[in-house]
């Protein structure tokens, strides 16, 4: 595959079969300023760069980088391209603290047989939704607890459509990881209520329609027992 557009100004660039087989879909959005949902395992920075470019845009107006969880399929490409551009890392203060000190359980780094190293954040998210304002053009995270403690789903509403951004709703729930049923439960239910149009998740790709978004939550939450 390669980067493509989903809806006006919004773009995957890097993924499974995009970039490399470790990492997770990365998102970008551009409204004047490039902004990045997640960035990869860190072994395909180059490629996600190359990608940005081919796609007309240059990689030094990437200000931001919003992270879902503290996971290193999700983050290992931020420490690289913090340092090249300067990027602001979000990510919630639940899952600050793995991020914060390279914890090898937490950030799954150790299942990648990796490590991630001490990197630090420029903005917890701290509340159950907080709006960034870029321009007129208004992105909500909410916090989704449930793969982790800190997991948080993205959404905007760009002409008639919502776009979702939920990653790993698929789980794994693992103690290991912090995991949470209940949260879970909670948290997906959320997400239906948003009655998205899109769902960009974070490993399987891009759901267009709502009834593909909704049966796609709802087939995880049987999975885990939540109905």
């Amino acid at each position: 595959m390669k980067p493509s557009e989903i809806v006006k100004d919004i773009f995957i660039v890097g993924g499974p079969d995009i970039t490399d087989g470790r990492d997770g879909c990365i998102y970008l959005l551009n409204f004047g300023e490039l902004i990045l949902i997640d960035a990869g395992a860190g072994w395909s920075v180059e490629n996600v760069i190359g990608n940005i470019k081919k796609l007309g845009f240059d990689p030094k107006n990437l200000s931001k980088i919003i992270l879902t969880h503290c996971h290193i399929d999700h983050i290992g490409g931020v420490p690289e391209i913090k340092k090249r551009f300067g990027s602001q890392v979000y990510i919630h203060q639940l899952d600050a603290p793995p991020f914060e000190h390279g914890d090898p359980i937490l950030t799954a780094a150790k299942w990648y047989q990796t490590s991630f190293p001490p990197t630090p954040v420029d903005v917890k998210l701290n509340s159950p939704e907080e709006m960034i304002r870029i321009g007129e053009q208004k992105i909500v995270c909410l916090h989704t607890p449930g793969h982790t403690p800190g997991s948080i789903s993205i959404y905007l509403d760009k002409d008639g459509k919502r776009i979702l951004f939920g990653q790993d709703l698929h789980g794994p729930l693992l103690a290991e990881f912090g995991s949470d049923i209940g949260d879970y439960g909670r948290s997906t239910k959320k997400l239906l209520d948003l009655d998205a149009d899109i769902l960009c998740e974070g490993h399987f790709g891009i759901y267009k329609t709502k009834k593909e978004v909704r049966n796609y939550i709802l087939s995880y939450r049987r999975q885990y027992g939540v109905e």
